[in-house]
C-alpha cells in the first residue's frame, strides 16, 4: 500500500514538502484549508472579502493531500485559468450540485478594488462639470468687475466733466467781466484823449486861419485813429508838411503845435529833431544820432516825433527812416512821425493838386540827395534808394500857407 501511495504521489512531492517549511506558505495553507474542511459554505464576514492588492495579485494556492499520506501539499493554480475566469465575469456561474468556489469572493474583492481605484482616480461627472463651468464663472466675474469699473469710471468722469465745465464757465465769466471793464476803461480813456486833442486843434485853427480846411480835416481824421487806445495799429502815421520860402515860420510852428497837441493828449512830450543843425555833420554819425533819438524816445513811451527841415539832413542818414516809416515792418507802429520840407520856391500856388504837390516835393528831394554837385558824403544815396524812401514818407503830403501875426521870437 505504501508502494501504491508512492506511485500515486506526484513526482515533485519532495519539492512541495520542502515548500511547506516556509512559514508564510504554511500560514496560507492553513487559511485555505479551513473553508474546505469547514461547513462547506461561503465565507462569512469580511476576512476574505477585504484583501490587499498585494495578496490579490498572486495566484490562489490550493491545498491537496497526497494519496496514502496524512500530510497536505500546496499546488498553485494555473494563472492562465484564473485570468480567463476574471475575463468571464465578476461573479462565476454556479454549477448544479457543486458548492460555490472559495475564490469567487476573492475575484469580487479584486474587481471591487480596481473599480474603486478607477473611480478614485477618474474625475466624477459633477467635478468635470465644475471644471468645465469654472472658466465661464471666471469670465462672468471679470465682466461684472469690468461693468463695475466702467460704472465707477463713468461716475468719476461725469464728476470731472462737471467740475471742468464749472471751472470753464467761471473763467469765461471772469474774462467777460475783465474784457468789458477793459473796453469800458479804454473807451472812457479814448474819449478823454480825443476831447483833449480836439480842444487843442480847435485853438490851432483859430491861430492859423490861413490854412486850407482840407489840412485840418485830414490831420484830424488821420491822427485821431492813432489816439484810439483800443484799436490795434499795424503801421505808424506819417505826415509830410511842405511850404515855400514865405511860409518857413508857419511850417515850423504849425508842425510843432500839431505834434504837441498829439503828445499832450496822451500826457507825453514830442521828440523834436532839427535837420538844419545836422546839415554839416557826417552822414553816418547823423544816422546813428537820429536812430538813437527816435528809438529811445519811442521806447520810453513817447508817441510822436517831428523832424524839421528833412531836406537838410545828409542824404545817407535819411535811410534810417526805412526803419521807422515802413508800412509793414516798422519798428514802432503806434506812433506818429511829422516831417517838414521847405522848398526853394518862394510860394506855392493854391491851385496845386495833391498829385502835383507830391511830384514837386519828390523832384526837389531827388535834386538835393542825388545831384552830382553834392558833397561826396552823399554818395550812399541813389535813385533806387530814394524811390524806396519816398514811398514810405509820402503817404500824406500837406501844403502849409504863410501866416500873419505869429510871434516874433519864433517857434521852439
Amino acid at each position: 500500500m505504501v508502494g501504491d501511495g508512492d506511485e500515486r504521489a506526484p513526482p515533485d512531492a519532495p519539492e512541495l514538502k520542502r515548500r511547506r517549511k516556509s512559514p508564510r506558505l504554511a500560514e496560507a495553507a492553513e487559511r485555505e484549508a479551513e473553508p474546505e474542511h469547514g461547513s462547506g459554505g461561503a465565507p462569512e464576514g469580511g476576512e476574505l472579502g477585504v484583501l490587499s492588492p498585494e495578496r490579490l495579485t498572486r495566484p490562489p494556492i490550493r491545498a491537496c493531500r497526497a494519496a496514502g499520506s496524512s500530510s497536505n501539499f500546496l499546488l498553485p493554480e494555473n494563472p492562465a485559468k484564473e485570468k480567463a475566469k476574471d475575463y468571464d465575469g465578476i461573479e462565476p456561474k454556479k454549477q448544479a450540485g457543486h458548492q460555490p468556489s472559495v475564490h469567487a469572493p476573492l475575484k469580487e474583492s479584486k474587481a471591487d478594488f480596481f473599480e474603486k481605484n478607477q473611480e478614485h482616480h477618474s474625475p466624477k461627472p459633477q467635478s468635470r462639470s465644475k471644471f468645465r463651468d469654472q472658466p465661464s464663472i471666471v469670465k462672468q466675474s471679470q465682466q461684472q468687475s469690468q461693468r463695475l469699473a466702467r460704472k465707477d469710471g463713468g461716475s468719476k468722469s461725469g464728476f470731472q466733466k462737471g467740475w471742468t465745465l464749472l471751472v470753464l464757465l467761471i473763467v469765461a465769466l471772469a474774462f467777460y467781466f475783465w474784457w468789458t471793464g477793459m473796453l469800458t476803461t479804454s473807451s472812457s480813456r479814448t474819449t478823454q484823449i480825443l476831447q483833449v486833442f480836439r480842444a487843442r486843434m480847435d485853438k490851432l485853427k483859430e491861430m492859423y486861419q490861413s490854412q486850407d480846411p482840407s489840412l485840418w480835416r485830414i490831420t484830424h481824421m488821420f491822427l485821431e485813429k492813432y489816439l484810439n487806445v483800443s484799436q490795434l495799429h499795424t503801421k505808424p502815421a506819417i505826415l509830410l508838411f511842405t511850404a515855400g520860402q514865405e511860409a518857413e515860420k508857419a511850417l515850423r510852428c504849425l508842425s510843432n503845435e500839431i505834434a504837441d497837441a498829439f503828445a499832450f493828449s496822451q500826457n507825453v512830450t514830442a521828440i523834436k529833431i532839427n535837420g538844419a543843425d545836422k546839415a554839416e555833420m557826417d552822414s553816418d554819425n547823423v544816422k546813428m544820432e537820429v536812430d538813437n533819438q527816435l528809438s529811445s524816445g519811442f521806447s520810453e513811451g513817447k508817441k510822436v516825433a517831428v523832424v524839421h527841415r528833412f531836406e537838410l539832413l545828409p542824404a545817407g542818414s535819411t535811410l534810417i527812416f526805412y526803419k521807422y516809416c515802413d508800412h509793414e515792418n516798422a519798428a514802432f507802429k503806434d506812433v506818429a512821425l511829422l516831417l517838414t520840407v521847405l522848398l526853394d520856391e518862394q510860394s506855392l500856388r493854391k491851385s496845386l493838386t495833391v498829385p502835383e504837390l507830391e511830384e514837386k516835393v519828390k523832384d526837389f528831394l531827388k535834386t538835393k540827395f542825388t545831384s552830382s554837385d553834392v558833397p561826396s558824403s552823399y554818395n550812399s544815396m541813389d535813385t533806387d534808394k530814394l524811390s524806396g524812401l519816398w514811398s514810405r514818407i509820402s503817404h500824406l503830403v500837406l501844403p502849409v500857407r504863410p501866416e500873419e501875426g505869429l510871434p516874433m521870437e519864433g517857434c521852439t
